[in-house]
């Protein structure tokens, strides 16, 4: 019986992939949002929320790639991606599989001064970052920092492993933002809900 390299080479690959993962939850499990990365199927929801002609796009923590890799899928430009990613480690492997896509080593709540959009730049900023993990005031950070990213009208896609918002409700009201649920994808370890935000201004226009 002969063995399909390729299919050898995506098991090990995965297997790769996984053991970072739980290296980096074990050493910072509040910078890593799970201990596998997300599936297709999630950064496929997640990506559709993308107009692939729309303009620059802001991934925060990039991980292994898995969102990058269907961000990229939709058509959108290599050269109109950035991917934020404080780990260097996941940064490194980043840049080498996606030679076209800006890394950022920076974190989420800072990250404007190195953005190459800029201010108001960006039509979707989307985020792979633990929120719900997080501190009220980090929250605060780092969503007031996307959305000095977004243009008018744009968009920022969180998923976390809750079936409610992870931004809590008083941030979310302090940043005067409104929520919509965009779906769940129980084909994910563990399933996850994807959830965008936007300015309620512009919800109220439509």
């Amino acid at each position: 019986m002969t063995t399909d390299g390729s299919v050898l080479s995506d098991h090990c690959t995965k297997a790769g992939d996984y053991l970072k993962f739980l290296h980096a939850w074990i050493r910072q499990p509040r910078q890593t949002a799970s201990i596998v990365p997300s599936s297709p199927y999630l950064g496929r929801l997640m990506a559709s929320q993308i107009d692939p002609q729309g303009g620059r796009v802001m991934e925060f923590g990039g991980g292994m790639g898995a969102l990058t890799r269907q961000i990229l899928a939709t058509g959108l430009p290599a050269d109109h991606l950035e991917v934020v990613e404080i780990n260097e480690s996941f940064a490194r492997n980043l840049r080498r599989n996606f030679p076209g896509v800006t890394i950022i080593e920076a974190p989420a709540q800072s990250v404007l001064a190195a953005s190459v959009g800029g201010a108001e730049g960006y039509q979707c900023v989307i985020s792979g970052l633990p929120l719900l993990a997080m501190s009220k005031p980090l929250q605060q950070s780092i969503l007031a920092e996307a959305f000095k990213l977004l243009r008018p009208g744009g968009s920022y896609i969180q998923f976390t492993y809750s079936p409610r918002a992870p931004l809590a409700a008083s941030v979310a009201r302090a940043l005067d933002l409104g929520v919509e649920r965009v779906g769940t994808i129980v084909r994910n370890v563990p399933p996850a809900t994807v959830f965008r935000y936007r300015r309620n201004a512009d919800m109220a226009r439509g």
